[in-house]
């Protein structure tokens, strides 16, 4: 005859798995939550990476209304690195 006061190794076994179904839940919400941030973090690093380009075109741009002149560097060296007179 079982004691009252132990459980039966087939109640351990259902509360394990309750416990163990709770837990999948959770997992499965906490994953859902994940994915949505991931989601976000590409697109938030689609955004950027799409404003870098366009700061990188417009530079660019500016770079070519430029003289010549004003790109060159301020006293030309020889391939020696001395100063030409």
């Amino acid at each position: 005859m079982i004691s009252m006061g132990i459980p039966s190794t087939t109640d351990l076994i259902a509360d394990r798995v309750e416990r163990l179904l709770l837990r999948h839940e959770e997992l499965l919400r906490t994953n859902a939550l994940l994915l949505q941030q991931v989601r976000q973090l590409g697109h938030e690093r689609d955004q950027l990476q799409a404003q870098c380009q366009a700061a990188r075109q417009r530079l660019d741009a500016l770079l070519a209304q430029l003289p010549e002149a004003l790109l060159a560097p301020p006293y030309p060296h020889t391939p020696s690195g001395e100063p030409t007179a």
